[in-house]
């Protein structure tokens, strides 16, 4: 929750610049207050996971979040049962009068795939294009954040000779932007992909800007200049155990897959792995919540601009 001080206070400026939550006197006595509504685009096979990795993290802040989970039309999930889909699940049609503060694209395992081959491709690029009027910011996942730096930017996908695998480091490139508040200079997380970006595009796109990266893994964390549109290249939100179940899922099926990088002590899978990423997945999102979602968005969501190109 921001903290409350006279505009005129000397600290007031200083802890401006260095992005701390501040509200001044006349705005606080102002404001209205509502649950924030977020929309979670759940691409994932297993949805559940997904839906409480996510859960956990926007739960960390105090402020009031409502989250709708919203299923694609033309591609039925086979992995999680038709009677949690119905209860809980909408789909485009039932929400896209409706206005969102921010909305979250998850990843989905298909980087093999073409854009254009993806069965629900059309589709997805319709809520991509509602996203622009109807939500105020967007934090697309992993492939999701690959695939909406195509469809915005034109950013083209690489194929990788070998999986992304594991737990990287990776480096604040730009500190004073408010989504890396608080972050560590160098800090982990976590990758697990068949895909990557064409950085000679994404350098020469005046629109991003690259707030994370890694020289293994590359760039992790983009952002359009206002924050209306975030990329996450990798899985903050994934929990202790996701790589381990993966690797063990992949060996178990006898498909070719290395031991995921930096996770598990001494590289044996025998032994518990590493929990070094948590602290600043929270951190992603509690400031996306605060910085992007709640200072930003009107209370009238009637009021909401459009996304300017």
């Amino acid at each position: 929750m921001p903290l409350i001080i006279p505009k005129n206070l000397p600290a007031y400026d200083e802890l401006q610049k260095e992005n701390v939550f501040i509200m001044h006197q006349e705005r606080a006595m102002s404001q209205h207050i509502r649950p924030l509504r977020i929309l979670i685009l759940n691409l994932m096979p297993t949805k559940i996971v997904t839906e409480t990795q996510l859960a956990r993290l926007l739960a960390n802040s105090p402020l009031q979040v409502q989250v709708t989970f919203l299923q694609t039309a033309t591609h039925s999930t086979t992995h999680t049962a038709p009677e949690h889909m119905k209860a809980f699940y909408k789909t485009f049609d039932e929400i896209k009068n409706e206005r969102f503060d921010g909305m979250i694209i998850t990843g989905a395992p298909i980087e093999d795939l073409d854009y254009e081959d993806v069965d629900y491709w059309e589709e997805l690029c319709r809520i991509m294009d509602y996203t622009k009027e109807n939500v105020y910011s967007t934090i697309h996942l992993c492939w999701g954040a690959l695939a909406g730096l195509y469809y915005h930017f034109g950013i083209p996908k690489v194929h990788l000779d070998k999986k992304m695998f594991g737990v990287f480091e990776h480096r604040v490139t730009r500190p004073s932007n408010p989504l890396v508040r608080g972050f560590d200079e160098v800090f982990y997380a976590p990758h697990s992909r068949w895909a990557g970006l064409d950085r000679a595009a994404i350098d020469a796109c005046g629109d991003l800007r690259i707030l994370a990266e890694s020289d293994v893994a590359g760039p992790m964390l983009l952002s359009t200049e206002s924050g209306r549109q975030i990329f996450v290249i990798g899985h903050p939100e994934y929990d202790k155990y996701t790589l381990d179940k993966e690797y063990k899922r992949d060996v178990a099926a006898g498909k070719p897959i290395n031991i995921p990088c930096n996770y598990y002590p001494d590289d044996d899978p025998s032994r518990d792995p590493l929990f070094r990423w948590r602290a600043h997945g929270y951190l992603l999102y509690t400031n996306w919540l605060n910085y992007y979602v709640y200072q930003d968005t009107p209370y009238d969501l009637n009021r909401l601009e459009a996304l300017e190109k």
